[in-house]
This record gives C-alpha cells, sequence and structure tokens, in this order.
C-alpha cells in the first residue's frame, strides 16, 4: 500500500474514443464518423481527429476485441498496387496464395487492402481505422507513406520487400535482389555475349533498383559497357514497349536481363517478332521463376525468387509480433539461377 501523502501513478491505458474526442476538441459522435471514413464530415474535424488518433496512438476495433479475445482475429495483406497490376502479376497471385496456406491452419482471416501507388489514402484510412490486427505490407514504393500510419497506429507489421524509404523502423524479409541481378548478368557473360542490356522494373521500388545495380556491376567488373538500359513497370505491356525501344538503340543487343518474369515474356515476343531469335542471336534471363517461365517458347532461364518462402517467413515474423514477442529487423533469403533455354 502507498504511503500516506504520496502521490500514485495510475496504471497506463489504452487511450479511447473520448480521448480522441478530447484531444480534437469535437463530440465523440463526430470523432466516431472520422474513425469509420463517414464522408459527411467537415475536412477540418477530420483532420483534427486524425491527428489526435496519431498522437495518441488509437486503435478501436483491436482494443475494443481485446477486452474479450486476446488472439488476433484477422490481418491485412497491404499492396499499394492498382487492382490491374495485381490480378495480372503471378508474383502477387503467387504470393497472397502462400500467406493464404500459410494460415490456413489458424484461425486468423486474410484480408486484402489494395490502392493505386503515391496515393494509399485509402488504405491509411483503412489500417487507422483499427480494421486489423497486423498487417504484411508488400510492393513498397518510393512515395508511399504507409509505414508512417503503421507506428502512428502501433500496428504490428511486416514488409514483404525492402522499404524504398530503408530504416522505417518495421521488420521486412527479403530475397537477395542485387545477387539476383548479379547472377543473371554474370550467366549472360559467361555464355560469350557482351553487348547486354536490362529492362528493369519502376525505380521507385527497392526490388526494382537492386536488381539494376547487380546487374551493372557484374557488367562493370567483367570490362562491358552497363548503360543499355530501358526501364518498364513489371507489366507485360511495359516489358514489350522497353523491349521496342532497347531494340531501336541497340540493334546489336545480344543478351538481355529483363526484372521480371512477366515483362520477360513480352520481350521475348518482342524479339521473334522483330526477327531476332532467342537464344541463338539474343539470350534472355528473368526474374522470379513464375509458371510463365516454364510456358513460355524457348522456356526462360530465370533468377528465383522464393515466394513460399518470403510469404512463410512474414507470416511467421508477424505473428510473433501479435504475440509480443520481438523478430529479426531484417530477414535475407537467398536465390539462384534456374537455366532453361532462352540463355
Amino acid at each position: 500500500m502507498p504511503a500516506a501523502g504520496k502521490d500514485t501513478v495510475p496504471a497506463k491505458r489504452l487511450p479511447t474514443l473520448e480521448d480522441v474526442a478530447a484531444r480534437a476538441g469535437v463530440s465523440r459522435a463526430t470523432a466516431s464518423r472520422v474513425v469509420n471514413a463517414d464522408p459527411r464530415v467537415g475536412n477540418l474535424a477530420r483532420t483534427a481527429v486524425q491527428e489526435a488518433i496519431e498522437q495518441l496512438g488509437y486503435r478501436p476495433n483491436r482494443n475494443a476485441r481485446s477486452l474479450v479475445r486476446p488472439e488476433a482475429d484477422s490481418i491485412a495483406v497491404v499492396v499499394p498496387e492498382a487492382e490491374q497490376t495485381v490480378f495480372s502479376d503471378p508474383f502477387f497471385a503467387a504470393l497472397l496464395a502462400a500467406i493464404t496456406q500459410s494460415l490456413a491452419d489458424s484461425p486468423v482471416q486474410v484480408l486484402l487492402a489494395m490502392g493505386q501507388p503515391g496515393n494509399s489514402q485509402k488504405i491509411e484510412r483503412y489500417l487507422r481505422g483499427g480494421y486489423t490486427d497486423g498487417a504484411i505490407v508488400v510492393s513498397h514504393h518510393k512515395d508511399d507513406h504507409i509505414w508512417q500510419v503503421l507506428h502512428a497506429t502501433k500496428l504490428p507489421a511486416v514488409y514483404v520487400g525492402r522499404p524504398y524509404a530503408g530504416d522505417v523502423g518495421i521488420p521486412y524479409v527479403d530475397v537477395d535482389n542485387r545477387a539476383g541481378g548479379t547472377l543473371a548478368a554474370e550467366h549472360l557473360i559467361s555464355t560469350g555475349r557482351r553487348r547486354i542490356g536490362t529492362i528493369t522494373g519502376p525505380l521507385d521500388m527497392a526490388a526494382s533498383e537492386d536488381r539494376m545495380l547487380g546487374w551493372q556491376q557484374a557488367l562493370q567488373q567483367a570490362g562491358l559497357a552497363a548503360d543499355l538500359m530501358e526501364h518498364g513497370d513489371f507489366t507485360a505491356s511495359s516489358g514489350a514497349l522497353a523491349m521496342q525501344r532497347l531494340l531501336n538503340r541497340v540493334p546489336e543487343l545480344d543478351g538481355l536481363f529483363v526484372a521480371s518474369d512477366l515483362m520477360a515474356v513480352s520481350a521475348i515476343h518482342e524479339l521473334q517478332a522483330a526477327g531476332r531469335r532467342v537464344p541463338e542471336e539474343v539470350a534472355v534471363v528473368g526474374f522470379d521463376n513464375t509458371q510463365a517461365a516454364q510456358l513460355t517458347r524457348p522456356p526462360l532461364t530465370t533468377v528465383v525468387n522464393p515466394v513460399g518462402a518470403l510469404a512463410s517467413t512474414a507470416v511467421e515474423m508477424l505473428l510473433k509480433l501479435l504475440g509480443g514477442s520481438q523478430v529479426e529487423e531484417r530477414v535475407i533469403l537467398g536465390t539462384e539461377l534456374i537455366q532453361r533455354a532462352s540463355a
């Protein structure tokens, strides 16, 4: 029992909606409408409530649920990409399937949150609303500020792929993309190719930049030009257009590293349409080792992106965070080259 006349320190409690309303200077009803994304709330009140939520670290739904049930109920897979990109790219399909499979024996429900790159307000509102217990964030772009929302809400989260912003204080699992780019370039060099180009992914993403740097490093070490470069955005159409631009610039091109299998398949089609034989005249290496790599003609030599291991590691890390345990700040998985007929 505390000594008489001494102030006692109150036990730390979770912030309530009333606390948010008081901090923002609005009614509880207005604060509730902001939390539930009611469009009828004025901009001034909305901003005040959102700032109060950040300052207090208020997370309504999870706090309420924890009073009666401590275990996690759902996690969100957050993909700041357009719906068309998510549903057409085999990497995303494989990753989502692997995450779901990793939680097949768990009571945790998997939710999908998508939004345009650089315009993630919808995702941010969702995360602030407390509708999920944790998040796995995939495909981080330079202009995404989702990590700031995760910090403000104290929502347990793991990134798949190194965040472009660097050390943002959120753990991540990634493949060694730079080593993968080096593997691809070294293989092309070993087959005697000397005019080796690359089609990158969007350079506002760490994975694209790392794959390009790995390719560049290998060519420079071999004394070859490392400036034969065109940029795509990981879509099939961007791969085709980049291939056309590269052929126009460098008709004598004899080797090509493409930062994703989906773009590489389109690049092969463009090469064949231009009368260039693969691999006799131009050897091609992709990245991901998706099913598409085995279906193209000729089958695609590619660098493995270990989707299953990325997914299971991210799930394991997030479940540990939800259970109150610490995890490694970063986990980097190795890769390898799968040689097929295209190179």
